[in-house]
């Protein structure tokens, strides 16, 4: 079993732990939609990256629609 050599006082273990708090999230506006999105990632709401899309959001949303109703209906 490990056991400290010696008794660390509590400022210096303070200060030690100082940087391992919490930070928010930083967020960038989409430039097609408007919302808050990751930078420097596709927005999950208009599938638009850079002013082009690139994953067709709103046939996804579809998709997955039709999915819920087709084991609903089983």
């Amino acid at each position: 079993m490990a056991v400290p050599r010696h008794h660390m006082a509590k400022g210096k273990q303070l200060r030690r732990r100082s940087h391992l708090a919490l930070k928010p999230k930083k967020l960038a506006k989409c430039s097609h939609c408007g919302r808050e999105t990751a930078p420097h990632a596709v927005c999950k709401f208009c599938g638009y990256y850079k002013g082009r899309e690139v994953v067709n959001a709103l046939a996804k949303k579809l998709k997955k629609k039709e999915k819920r109703q087709h084991s609903a209906a089983k």
